[in-house]
């Protein structure tokens, strides 16, 4: 049986990079009246003119640092002090909360050019997720002292910063509310328009191939989303027989 209980990764602060989040305010799909933004609405950094969050040669002309990680890494743990920001150069992260019983949710996936762990350093409380690497990667890795130091002397990032972090402040009570009262269908619907919208992104094109290929497990979409995987699998393949999407070789194409 589904549950409706919202996921934390729906309501810790840091999570508001996650893509649920943009899946239900960039990308609403066709059945949904009620979403009042447009395709190609702008949010946090997944938008039409996303670009690198801070640029890598002023990160490292404050001081930051390469380092080269393998799958399954952790960069930082859930409590721990929060002492470095971090971006993407290569590679993919996700963010992660785990509850008491093990479930795990993921608050986030960041690829390149995506920044996390800012929150935690502007605001001076312990990481409230944990960073895994989910396939080899390198990251830029800046101090928080030197972080600060970079904003206060570099006014338009200082900015860029605080227009992402009003963006998920502005939206985060909308998509409570609309998590709160779709169905599983629904939530796995638009998370897999994300996906696809976001590819299209990335690749700088209006278009994209028509048989995707989902580059998650069904395990992950459900941590995604709050639901069980056998949820997840169960809808999966309503939505297939409906034609919504196709499952070939067990991989979800839409």
């Amino acid at each position: 049986m589904s549950t409706n209980k919202l996921p934390s990764s729906l309501t810790e602060y840091n999570s508001l990079w996650n893509p649920i989040l943009e899946a239900f305010v960039v990308n609403p799909i066709f059945y949904d009246q009620s979403h009042f933004l447009n395709f190609g609405s702008s949010l946090g950094l997944y938008h039409k003119s996303k670009k690198t969050m801070i640029d890598q040669t002023v990160m490292e002309s404050y001081g930051a640092k390469k380092i080269t990680l393998q799958k399954d890494d952790v960069l930082f743990r859930e409590e721990e002090e929060a002492l470095n920001y971090f971006q993407v150069v290569e590679g993919s992260v996700k963010m992660i909360t785990t509850s008491s019983d093990g479930q795990e949710f993921i608050q986030g996936i960041f690829k390149t050019g995506d920044g996390f762990g800012e929150p935690p350093l502007l605001c001076s409380f312990p990481y409230p997720s944990t960073a895994v690497v989910l396939e080899p990667s390198i990251i830029v890795k800046l101090s928080k002292e030197r972080f600060l130091t970079l904003l206060r002397e570099n006014f338009n990032i200082h900015l860029q910063l605080d227009q992402v972090l009003c963006q998920r402040l502005r939206y985060k009570a909308m998509v409570l509310s609309e998590i709160s009262f779709y169905d599983p269908a629904h939530r796995i619907d638009s998370l897999l328009n994300y996906f696809k919208y976001d590819a299209m992104h990335r690749q700088q094109t209006t278009t994209c191939e028509s048989n995707y290929v989902i580059p998650f497990t069904r395990q992950q979409l459900a941590d995604m989303t709050g639901l069980r995987v056998e949820t997840v699998i169960r809808t999966v393949k309503k939505m297939e027989d409906e034609g919504k999407l196709k499952i070939v070789g067990r991989k979800i194409t839409v």
